[in-house]
């Protein structure tokens, strides 16, 4: 029987393949064949199992779409849908062409994180809520499309149903538009919630638990439940988890999750930022564990097949309140005049093996933290401050890259090596120039072995910061601001930070070793993880453009990053700096982790990746690990190009979450400073001009407030978008990106996170065909009075006529 439906299914293929022969003589053929039973049954089934192969990618494919569509699906990555359809390892790869081929055809689209999504059809539009104060909101669509004209999706309060600002949802286009065209639309789905999780104030009315969330999130207050859940008292500090989010006709509820403390402690506002962005900041005892066995099993005596650096000459140089230190310099000149540059970084790759505990912990984070006064490390303090801290005097294993330069610095090769070294001298930033400038007055205090080396670093780094600029590379001149805090935390003033040339030393070997790796990898054809910078969209650069002539300077060549530089460099310590160096920030994109080749637009370099950072940065530490196979002389393991693009997408996302905890404690401090304030004046900038007011920034202290259009009531203003300016229709005052302000602080309130301005004085009417510097002689890229008189601005777009109580736009 068995060989009978073997015969049956070879007669089958065969006549598949040959249909032009007879079923008779086909089967009269195969009778007569003289293969064993077991040679006909491989063959037979071989072949059925590449016809299967075929029918299960294509049954995998319809299992794929089949639960993306299904109405409770919850968009999650790769990995865990490939856990959901019980898929095998060694089916992974399948899998993983399946959702490559369906991506590749339109059908299934990756979301925030990597995870997966149906696309949406034909009168869909999927993208991100941003709710206003009035309970509408708009869709920011994910790829704008032609039905929706590239605009955002306005949605009225009813149908938005429980969608909160950062869901991702699909929205259904529907025939009503407003004014201007702008299309509407109704939520279908929330298709990825932005939290569960929020933080707020604990309150009780008529025996109920009531919390009211930071920020303008919610309209409404939360209900918890009966009071008194988990110890809380009214005015603490609480985390809850939402249970059912509110409508515009339904109050939402949740469940107490735990009560940080009294509302205003400074200790408490680091824990509600953490908890509200969903930060990692405890290690589980796994992680902890695998921490300890790895210094245990650390001896320093232990070189194996690495390069012995430790009689080199070696520093560090490193902000003083830094601690931990994960790149350090050596650096000679040989009889040629070649400078033989060594760039030695912590090799935390060491003490990380991939998979294990501490591997995936530091995946999650994807990055350290910086908080005020406070860090969340990327990985246990025992190796960020210990077996990975490249500590003076201490044995240290690294990984190092080592990269020759002629003379005039031009690159002429670069190698890499497992490293172990032993730091000559650690050195704070405030150190270093004072020895470069005055090297006979730091005699006996630093070695002449050192002191040359200090010498020797900063004639390169000069050399190689001059030639990166000539070659189109941007600098921009936005000095940062630090804040200045007393031992518990609060504010209490701020200063410009401190930035020489010893740190600009640091920055192009940095730079170079980043550019080093980063080309090596790429001359071997090896995906990695690139750090990439796309080029600005032509109309952001168009606007820019038309902003720089407003203010009365010409960018004839708005693509070029030379003519670009040459603005920034001619506008340095002149009254237009920072409105232009903001407005520039503005038209430039954001630089993110990706495989793909888009180069760094900034650094005008086609190949860049992050090499120096593995202690605080995830992406960092998947370059050593491709670094030591190399120096190894073994071949690499090998990431596939989807692995590597979803890990680019998560590990961009949690910078943009550590950034954003760093500026939204800072916010909070800064508010608590300013609530004693009210009624005060101070000086600011304008830092943005929207349709709905202006924000401001102020000058000592860097807190961010709004003028409402609303407190403009000495005039009607007209928005310019391109100008990004507010223009009184009577008066012609002024008020745009840039320009020096004086205003009076309103109202505080922390809990929202908001600060109300009021202007102290009208703006002033900018008298037409102004210098930017009256009196100076012209600068490169400037236009004199006299050249201005007859065309300093562009004829202005038609704008929104705003008045007092108007539309405020999108908040």
């Amino acid at each position: 029987m068995l060989v009978r439906r073997i015969v049956t299914h070879q007669l089958f293929v065969t006549q598949f393949y040959f249909g032009q022969r007879r079923r008779t003589d086909i089967t009269n053929r195969n009778l007569r064949c003289s293969l064993s039973f077991k040679t006909h049954f491989v063959r037979t089934a071989a072949h059925g199992s590449c016809m299967k192969k075929g029918n299960t990618l294509s049954k995998l494919k319809d299992q794929i779409i089949e639960h993306l569509s299904a109405p409770k699906y919850r968009p999650i990555d790769s990995g865990a849908l490939a856990k959901k359809l019980k898929v095998s390892k060694k089916g992974m790869p399948k899998f993983r062409t399946a959702v490559g081929a369906l991506e590749s055809a339109g059908k299934i689209r990756q979301g925030k994180k990597g995870r997966l999504q149906l696309k949406a059809a034909d009168g869909f539009v999927t993208g991100i809520v941003k709710k206003i104060n009035s309970g509408a909101g708009f869709v920011i669509p994910n790829k704008p499309s032609t039905a929706a004209k590239k605009m955002d999706v306005y949605v009225s309060s009813r149908d938005l149903r429980d969608a909160q600002t950062g869901d991702e949802v699909m929205v259904r286009l529907i025939s009503r538009r407003r004014s201007g065209g702008q299309r509407c639309g109704q939520v279908e789905k929330v298709l990825e919630r932005a939290s569960n999780v929020f933080v707020g104030t604990y309150l009780e009315a008529q025996g109920q638990a009531f919390v009211r969330v930071d920020g303008t999130a919610f309209q409404g207050d939360i209900h918890v439940g009966d009071p008194g859940a988990k110890g809380a008292q009214p005015d603490d500090k609480v985390v809850i988890e939402m249970l059912r989010f509110p409508t515009a006709n339904r109050i939402g509820e949740a469940v107490l999750k735990e009560v940080l403390g009294q509302r205003g402690d400074p200790g408490v506002d680091t824990m509600a930022v953490v908890y509200s962005l969903g930060l990692p900041f405890e290690f589980s005892e796994d992680v902890l564990e695998d921490a300890r066995l790895q210094a245990e099993h650390f001896d320093e005596t232990d070189f194996g097949d690495r390069t012995d650096l430790t009689k080199d000459t070696i520093v560090t140089i490193d902000p003083a309140t830094a601690r931990d230190f994960d790149d350090a310099i050596s650096l000679r000149k040989d009889k040629r005049g070649h400078w033989q540059l060594g760039v030695h970084i912590a090799d935390v790759a060491h003490f990380v093996p991939p998979g294990g505990p501490l591997d995936r912990s530091a995946k999650d984070r994807g990055t350290s933290t910086y908080l005020p006064r406070h860090v969340i490390p990327m990985l246990p303090e025992v190796i960020s401050n210990g077996l990975a801290s490249l500590q003076e005097g201490n044995v240290r294993y690294t990984k190092s890259v080592f990269i020759e330069f002629d003379a005039q610095g031009n690159p002429q090769g670069a190698e890499v090596a497992n490293t172990v070294i032993r730091v000559s001298k650690r050195f704070a930033y405030e150190q270093v120039m004072p020895i470069i400038k005055d090297p006979q007055s730091q005699k006996g205090k630093v070695s002449a072995k050192v002191t040359q080396l200090l010498l020797k670093m900063h004639e390169l780094a000069m050399i190689l910061r001059k030639k990166r600029f000539a070659a189109g590379a941007l600098q921009m001149g936005v000095p940062e601001v630090e804040i200045d805090f007393d031992d518990d935390g609060n504010v209490t003033g701020a200063h410009e930070r401190h930035h020489d040339e010893s740190h600009e030393i640091i920055e192009e070997f940095m730079l170079a070793a980043n550019i080093a790796v980063a080309q090596t990898l790429a001359s071997r054809d090896i995906p990695f993880l690139r750090r990439v910078h796309g080029t600005p969209d032509e109309l952001r650069l168009k606007n820019f453009q038309e902003f720089c002539r407003g203010l009365g300077y010409e960018l004839e060549k708005f693509q070029s990053k030379k003519e670009i530089q040459k603005l920034i460099n001619s506008v340095a310590g002149e009254p237009a700096e920072r409105a232009i160096n903001f407005a520039l920030l503005r038209a430039m994109k954001q630089a993110e982790y990706s495989p793909e080749e888009f180069g760094h637009y900034a650094l005008s370099e086609d190949d860049y990746c992050h090499f120096t950072s593995p202690i605080r940065r995830y992406p960092d530490l998947t370059i050593h690990r491709i670094v030591g196979e190399l120096a190894a002389g073994r071949k690499p393991k090998i990431d596939s190009m989807g692995e590597l693009l979803q890990l680019g997408k998560y590990c961009s996302t949690t910078e943009r979450r550590a950034e954003k905890a760093e500026r939204e404690l800072k916010r909070i401090r800064l508010l608590r400073y300013l609530e004693d304030k009210v009624g005060t004046e101070m000086e600011a900038m304008i830092t943005g001009v929207e349709s709905f007011g202006i924000f401001c920034q102020g000058t000592n202290i860097p807190a961010e407030g709004l003028v409402h259009i609303s407190s403009l009531s000495d005039d009607f203003y007209t928005y310019d978008q391109t100008s990004r300016s507010l223009t009184g229709d009577r008066s012609k005052a002024e008020y745009r990106l840039g320009d020096p302000i004086t205003v009076l602080i309103a109202n505080v309130d922390v809990d929202r996170r908001q600060l109300d301005l009021r202007v102290v004085a009208s703006a002033k009417k900018r008298p037409k065909g102004r210098s930017p510097v009256p009196g100076k002689s012209k600068a490169p890229g400037q236009r004199s009075r006299k050249d201005a008189s007859s065309k300093t601005r562009t004829p202005k777009k038609k704008g929104k006529n705003l008045r007092k109580g108007g539309r405020k736009g999108r908040s």
